[in-house]
C-alpha cells in the first residue's frame, strides 16, 4: 500500500472515531421543501394570513418517517414542536403559521404573529434527538424560496 492509501485509512479511521458522518450519513430524507415567507398582500395579521406563511417539508425516501418531537426554528428562536405525526414516502407535510385544524399533511404553528422575517431569515429543521436535518436560509428578495 502507498503512502496515499495510509493516509486516507488513517483519515477515514480518525473521522470514524471523531463521529464525524459520512455526506450520505449525515443527510436527512426529511428536508425543508419551500418557505414561503411573505404571505400574498398586506400583512394584516389575521389568522389567514398568517397561514400563508408556512414551510413545506418533503420525505425524499420511500419510507415512512416519524417526525414525532422533531423542532422546525428560525434565526429567533420561535420552535414549533412536531406532534406525533407521520411523513410518508415521497409526501409533504405543510407547517402553517397561525392557526388551524392539524390533517395528516397539514400542521399549525398556532401563533398569532409571523414566524419568518420578509427581509431575511433561516428555517432549521432538527430531529428528535436535536441533530441537524435540514435548514434553507433566503435573502430581502422575492416572497418564496424553494430550498
Amino acid at each position: 500500500m502507498g503512502k496515499i492509501g495510509t493516509i486516507l485509512i488513517a483519515l477515514t479511521s480518525a473521522a470514524g472515531l471523531l463521529g464525524v458522518a459520512s455526506p450520505a450519513e449525515a443527510a436527512s430524507a426529511v428536508q425543508i421543501y419551500r418557505v414561503y415567507y411573505d404571505s400574498p398582500g398586506s400583512d394584516t395579521g389575521s389568522n389567514s394570513s398568517l397561514n400563508a406563511e408556512y414551510v413545506m417539508l418533503k420525505n425524499t425516501g420511500s419510507s415512512s418517517r416519524s417526525l414525532k418531537g422533531w423542532t422546525l426554528r428560525d434565526k429567533s428562536h420561535h420552535v414549533f414542536t412536531f406532534p406525533a405525526v407521520t411523513l410518508k414516502g415521497k409526501k409533504y407535510v405543510t407547517i402553517h403559521t397561525g392557526r388551524g385544524t392539524r390533517t395528516g399533511t397539514q400542521l399549525y404553528w398556532g401563533s398569532r404573529a409571523y414566524i419568518w422575517n420578509n427581509t431575511g431569515d433561516t428555517a432549521y429543521l432538527r430531529t428528535a434527538s436535536g441533530s441537524p436535518a435540514d435548514s434553507c436560509s433566503w435573502g430581502r428578495t422575492g416572497s418564496s424560496k424553494y430550498c
